[in-house]
């Protein structure tokens, strides 16, 4: 994924790691929970002073930004909420939040859309941006007005728009289980757990775009939003397919080429609004292809590898597509090569998993999982070259069960048990611009699989 410029989020990650949670109210729901289930009578005023001491904090410190006034008019909106979105719930924390119980809310109702009233919606949105995720469930506590900010996905977009992201890592050891890692708080949480059967005995895909996280199997595509909490069924493809590439830019995705109902590999492309919750064609590229990987590198979507039209033989090649001039260009020899000389060989075709590859700040790294060693593309050479050591236990069955994903300044590496019954997978990290791979370990978590499926979401 691509970033914009960073605002008071921490891209450097601390060595230990908290204990796991289920989507706890992160701090402050333990802190307000009295005995019988009641809240003490000073929450409202005790959450008020907490909020006032992140925004002035985010006064004091924010630097002079276009960004810091948004509405133009100066006048309050209530930002629209769209239909589809209707449900609660921001950063997996807003769900729990209990706002029906006859408890007295933060502020009246004659306030409720003020959000911090003496400052301005302005400033008080300005405040909001620069707070992190992981606050935005005690936020939303306040009043509607806060809730409905954060709920509506109005907050994201602004902050997108500002260059403000934080990245949340999701993954899957289960067919119908999902977990996030937030390495800046270092916290695990677990999703709620997927409805279809079906997502048992099917390979998958997933991609994180926007606020949602898609999984797609059988031709089938599910949406977990972070507004929500939930999972719902997503908007299909025009051509449904599996075993394509895929990456995001801020609320879009594309997906390119791949395998149809009809076991056809694919050359077409699409774009995924996330938005709208909609699919546009793109044109098609050069050459069929499946088992790819993706990634957006300076603006543009680029194709990488994968399995070509006569099924047997890697494909060598990349592709990349400028969004503006809706072409496409191939670029010889982009797919990394692989220790032991087996690119091109019907058994890696057979066997191999698609390419491990990420971009960071605009550079093209791949994780080698024969020589267990990063690779880095030389784009005016157009040659790879090796710049260090994978993590020991980075392990996997030819490229199998190895995460190796872009996570803001950092690339992050999930790995672990190859089979069933080992005891846990590791996730490190390692900032490239600070030198040669030194990984530093973020976490560890209990599994008795391998990881299935991994992405990671900047919002």
């Amino acid at each position: 994924m691509l970033e914009g410029r960073s605002c008071l989020v921490s891209r450097r990650f601390s060595p230990s790691c908290q204990s796991e949670t289920d989507w706890d109210l992160m701090s402050f729901q333990a802190e307000f929970e009295a005995k019988g289930g009641e809240r003490p009578s000073n929450y409202g005023e005790h959450m008020n002073r907490k909020a006032s001491r992140l925004s002035n904090q985010y006064l004091d410190e924010r630097p002079d930004d276009p960004c810091d006034q948004f509405s133009g008019s100066g006048e309050d909106q209530e930002p629209k909420i769209p239909e589809n979105e209707s449900a609660l719930a921001a950063d997996h924390d807003i769900i729990k939040a209990d706002f029906s119980h006859g408890h007295h809310q933060a502020g009246s109702s004659s306030d409720s859309h003020s959000l911090f009233y003496a400052i301005g919606r302005d400033n008080s949105i300005s405040c909001l941006i620069g707070c992190s995720r992981s606050d935005y469930g005690s936020l939303a506590s306040l009043n509607r007005g806060f809730r409905s900010l954060i709920r509506s996905g109005e907050l994201y977009r602004l902050r997108r728009q500002c260059g403000v992201i934080e990245h949340w890592i999701y993954y899957s050891c289960d067919s119908l289980e999902w977990d996030a890692f937030d390495p800046i708080h270092l916290r695990w949480m677990r999703l709620p757990r997927m409805i279809n059967e079906c997502f048992i005995v099917s390979d998958k895909e997933s991609l994180a775009v926007g606020t949602q996280l898609l999984v797609f199997t059988r031709f089938i595509i599910f949406r977990y939003s972070i507004l929500t909490n939930s999972w719902s069924p997503a908007t299909r493809m025009k051509t449904p397919r599996c075993l394509f590439g895929s990456a995001s830019l801020g609320a879009i995705a594309i997906v390119a080429g791949g395998w149809d109902e009809q076991q056809k590999i694919l050359s077409s492309a699409e774009l995924y609004n996330s938005e709208t919750q909609e699919w546009h064609e793109l044109p098609s590229m050069h050459k069929p292809r499946k088992m790819c990987s993706a990634v957006f590198m300076d603006g543009k979507f680029y194709v990488i590898g994968g399995i070509g039209e006569d099924d047997s033989k890697l494909l060598t090649c990349g592709e990349e597509y400028d969004l503006e001039k809706r072409r496409w260009t191939e670029i010889p020899n982009m797919a990394p090569v692989r220790a032991g000389g087996n690119r091109g060989t019907q058994m890696a075709a057979a066997c191999e998993a698609p390419p491990l590859i990420a971009a960071v700040k605009n550079e093209l790294y791949a994780a080698d999982h024969n020589s267990m060693e990063v690779m880095k593309f030389d784009k005016k050479r157009r040659v790879w070259f090796a710049r260090g050591r994978l993590p020991a236990r980075a392990a996997s069955m030819h490229g199998w069960g190895l995460a190796f994903k872009a996570c803001g300044e950092s690339l992050i590496v999930i790995g672990g048990p190859t089979t069933c019954g080992s005891t846990f997978i590791e996730l490190n990290s390692w900032v490239p611009s600070e030198g040669p791979p030194a990984w530093n370990l973020l976490g560890t978590r209990r599994s008795s699989s391998f990881v299935h499926n991994c992405t990671v979401m900047g919002c």
